[in-house]
């Protein structure tokens, strides 16, 4: 972990072009940038954030040599309107995706799109006009799946390759299951032959516990790609672990009990990971120019992890749902007395990403579109706290009226300290201070009513002016018939 003098400088050079959001023409000398997004992990899974159960040495090694968050959030509860909030730098709900990509007439009951439109701004090709390769390895699940076959491939929003799994188009990994698991995702083998007869793309069959490690094979690869190009890269490597149906290798499977294999799953992404690590790290000129950052989608799936201390869970907007580990490796820029600490006072978004990743390629964004997220680069590589101005805004899932039967709130809205949620009519308010109170224990509306209201005047302007693409009927909806939503496949 130490520096020496010369990386003090060449770090210094960095944080020079990055505050300015301009990077050096020189290709070899832009940041080689790799987003790991991991699937349903909640903010309390790994030994980082506090967890003693899992077993996660290579994660926890970069952590201990970067600079890890307290205070990141997603965008949504949920895996599709999140992913879509981190490559395109805007609100999911803009583009009409507000719950998870599903079939054609679940989508339309719910007011939802097929897929991302080609229109959005995406990060990967803001990259790739600024000279970089791009690649996408993993899970996709904005459009392709199901009974939906006629929308744009994957390279279609940038990407120079890609590849997936049976909730993309393109070329894809499916499953093969052991029976012994599907108790966790009964639908799933279904849609994998759903995938496999769309077509549109080469179709390789694996089992289900080789997915971690092929998808860092193939980034592997795309690596080398970049380099025979000689460009820099910005790869996306979304594995579909944690996600159920739990399949670790039978080693690592314990009593077979869901809490075991999540634990295997875990070490076994942890491993492979730890491979893709090892490569950046033992390369001279990739260890010195990488930037990797890791994250989750979205909080935990009720049934088999947890948020450590915050409340709620996967399609819920209270803390658990929303706000996740965030870990940014980059040695030669994070100045040294940083690494292996903890910032629990920047906070930001994935709507966040793609002007932070922007400015530190030196890459343009927008494409006329306005931008939602703000560039925070200077947090993320160590050179200073920021403290945000933007008000941060959530809308839960319109096929998620509660969880376990209750009545969650539909909004959201975080502007400083505070957190207030609420229903789209403006009742079931509840108020909370978040930087101090994390788990959402101790609703403060009564004490303080005039910043309450400020918020609910915030958050109802956002709603109703805010260009979303959303049926709010759904959300208006008589809620007597709220049901337990938990067994439902995500």
């Amino acid at each position: 972990m130490k520096l020496k003098s010369s990386k003090l400088f060449v770090a210094g050079l960095f944080l020079i072009f990055y505050s300015c959001g301009k990077a050096p023409e020189n290709h070899e000398k832009k940041p080689n940038i790799l987003f790991i997004l991991i699937d349903d992990m909640g903010y309390g899974d790994l030994p980082t954030y506090g967890n003693t159960e899992v077993n996660a040495p290579n994660i926890d090694k970069l952590a201990s040599e970067g600079l890890s968050f307290s205070q990141f959030y997603v965008n949504s509860p949920i895996c599709s309107p999140s992913r879509v909030a981190c490559i395109t730098g805007q609100y999911p709900s803009r583009w009409g995706i507000t719950s998870y990509v599903h079939n054609r007439k679940a989508n339309k009951e719910r007011g939802m799109k097929n897929c991302l439109d080609i229109q959005a701004p995406t990060l990967a090709r803001a990259m790739k006009k600024a000279g970089y390769y791009t690649a996408h390895i993993g899970k996709w699940h904005m459009g392709g799946g199901r009974d939906i076959a006629d929308v744009p491939l994957i390279t279609e929003y940038g990407f120079d390759e890609s590849v997936t799994q049976f909730e993309g188009l393109g070329e894809r990994y499916l499953a093969k299951f052991e029976t012994l698991h599907l108790g966790d995702d009964p639908e799933r083998p279904d849609l994998e032959k759903q995938s496999a007869a769309l077509g549109r793309g080469k179709v390789h069959w694996i089992k289900r516990e080789n997915f971690t490690k092929v998808f860092v094979d193939r980034t592997i690869g795309a690596i080398k790609n970049a380099r025979k190009a000689n460009k820099p890269f910005y790869i996306n490597v979304w594995p579909d672990d944690i996600h159920t149906p739990l399949e670790p290798p039978k080693d690592l499977r314990g009593d077979s009990s869901r809490h075991a294999r999540f634990l295997g799953v875990m070490h076994e992404m942890d491993k492979q990971l730890g491979r893709l690590f090892d490569f950046i790290k033992e390369d001279p000129e990739l260890s010195k120019n990488t930037l990797i950052v890791l994250t989750s989608d979205n909080g935990p799936d009720a049934g088999v992890n947890k948020a450590g201390n915050l409340r709620g869970y996967k399609t819920q907007i209270y803390e658990g749902g929303i706000r996740e580990p965030f870990i940014a490796w980059f040695p030669d820029v994070i100045p040294e007395e940083k690494q292996g600490t903890v910032d629990t006072q920047t906070v930001f978004s994935g709507i966040d990403l793609l002007p932070s990743f922007a400015a530190m390629a030196g890459a343009a964004y927008g494409e006329g579109l306005e931008i939602d997220g703000v560039d925070v680069s200077p947090a993320i590589t160590g050179k200073t706290v920021l403290k945000r101005k933007k008000s941060l805004f959530w809308i839960r899932p319109p096929d998620r009226p509660g969880l376990f039967g209750k009545n969650d709130p539909d909004l959201a809205i975080r502007k400083g300290d505070y957190k207030l949620m609420m229903d789209v009519d403006g009742t079931n308010i509840q108020l909370y201070n978040v930087a101090i109170d994390a788990g959402e224990s101790f609703d403060i509306m009564n004490e303080m009513p005039d910043k309450a209201e400020e918020l609910r005047a915030e958050l109802s302007d956002w709603y109703n002016n805010y260009p979303q693409d959303i049926d709010r009927g759904i959300y208006e909806k008589d809620r007597q018939n709220i049901k337990n939503t938990d067994k439902i496949n995500l």
